[in-house]
């Protein structure tokens, strides 16, 4: 708790001033000018004294998770709590971290007499995606005869939780997301048998030995046989390198952003379309060695498990180890499964190793390695017309990486 002295005060200091300068001149005024310095300094104290032992600032309260999108406009709600029941009017500020870009310096509050509780909104924008905390709140309130500005400073028990915004991908989530129905699909003949159960039924003749359920025909007193169906969902897992090279800044729609920010996006569109299908998902997270793994599910309750693992990574400044992260896989992948790996293969020393080192995933799984394109990596004669020399050869470089 501090103190600081209202412009009420101010004024006030400032016309017993005027009285010491005229009590020098003119003696007759020197014993008003030492009585009005014995009031206001008792009344300062005085009110400083009362506002410590008796005025007690509303305690905001904030929810305990708050969640944003990145780049967007959110709000914060902030609660006061009117004990005394009295009308009483604050400002309040919140210390957010550097992340944050608020609206509004501070704002001013009135809680109403007999209210019991006062509520606003803090309005700030989030730059960048992960969990945050610390969330600072100062209150100030003023004492009984307004000399002083008692300013209470507390940390509020808050987390603040910024998820990739999807919203940017309009199109993308429009053509991933959309309901399409069952417009253009053809019934074809699955060959073979699957081994995913479906129910029990009675026994008929020419049916295997092998499928009949024993402990169903013990108990039912009737042969019953286990049918079975073909598998209708696959494992999908989006792998995602958070190592070096995904600190690279990269620009897309004019939003610049580093490698690793575009992925993450890029995976949570990928979980949505598996989630969408009724596939099972699942989340990894590497740098030189895998960091988050989230095994394979179903469901938005799955979906939002995932989203909250991507909230913890970052770049990394180490290379990534592809001989321990692939090992790492293959022992807890035990299902055949698509594998979606979203990293930087430019780096030839990097691409070698994957190559290398993924034989030991594709023995028994379908990998898929993708990454960012650079603007400049095009062919040739795609893009506007050139208007120096220097882009000539800016064009002749990059049409060579296309190819490579």
């Amino acid at each position: 708790m501090s103190f600081v002295p209202t412009e009420r005060l101010l004024w006030l200091v400032f016309a017993a001033a005027l009285l010491a300068v005229g009590a020098g001149p003119w003696p007759e005024f020197q014993p008003a000018w030492l009585i009005s310095l014995v009031v206001l300094t008792l009344a300062a104290i005085g009110d400083a004294i009362g506002a410590l032992a008796g005025t007690r600032a509303p305690r905001p309260a904030v929810p305990g998770v708050l969640r944003f999108l990145r780049d967007r406009a959110g709000t914060i709600p902030v609660t006061f709590a009117n004990s005394g029941g009295r009308a009483r009017r604050l400002s309040f500020a919140l210390g957010l971290p550097g992340e944050f870009i608020s609206t509004d310096d501070r704002i001013r509050v009135d809680l109403p007499a007999g209210a019991p509780r006062a509520r606003v909104d803090w309005k700030v924008t989030p730059r960048q995606r992960g969990r945050f905390g610390g969330v600072l709140a100062v209150v100030e309130t003023d004492s009984f005869l307004g000399l002083w500005q008692v300013r209470t400073r507390s940390e509020l028990p808050c987390e603040l939780r910024v998820y990739p915004n999807l919203l940017a991908e309009r199109r993308n989530v429009a053509a991933i997301l959309l309901a399409r129905g069952d417009a253009g699909t053809r019934v074809q003949r699955t060959l073979g048998r699957g081994r995913e159960f479906e129910k029990l039924r009675d026994y008929l003749p020419g049916d295997d030995f092998g499928e009949i359920h024993w402990k169903a025909t013990a108990k039912r007193n009737r042969p019953v046989t286990k049918v079975f169906q073909a598998e209708r969902t696959q494992e999908i897992y989006v792998a995602v390198d958070a190592s070096r090279l995904s600190a690279r800044p990269v620009r897309r729609d004019g939003i610049e952003q580093t490698a690793l920010e575009r992925c993450l996006t890029s995976a949570l569109l990928l979980l949505a379309a598996a989630e969408k299908q009724g596939d099972r998902f699942g989340f990894i997270g590497y740098d030189d060695r895998v960091r988050v793994f989230v095994g394979a599910g179903t469901g938005a309750e799955h979906y939002a498990a995932c989203r909250e693992a991507m909230l913890g990574l970052r770049p990394s400044e180490s290379a990534p180890d592809m001989a321990e992260i692939f090992g790492h896989l293959r022992l807890r992948l035990r299902r055949r499964a698509l594998l979606f790996f979203l990293s930087d293969l430019t780096d030839p020393v990097l691409a070698e190793d994957f190559a290398r080192h993924v034989r030991v995933l594709a023995r028994q799984h379908l990998i898929i390695a993708g990454q960012l394109q650079a603007p400049e990596i095009a062919p040739l004669f795609r893009g506007a017309p050139v208007t120096a020399a220097d882009d000539v050869y800016e064009r002749l470089a990059g049409h060579a990486r296309w190819a490579e």
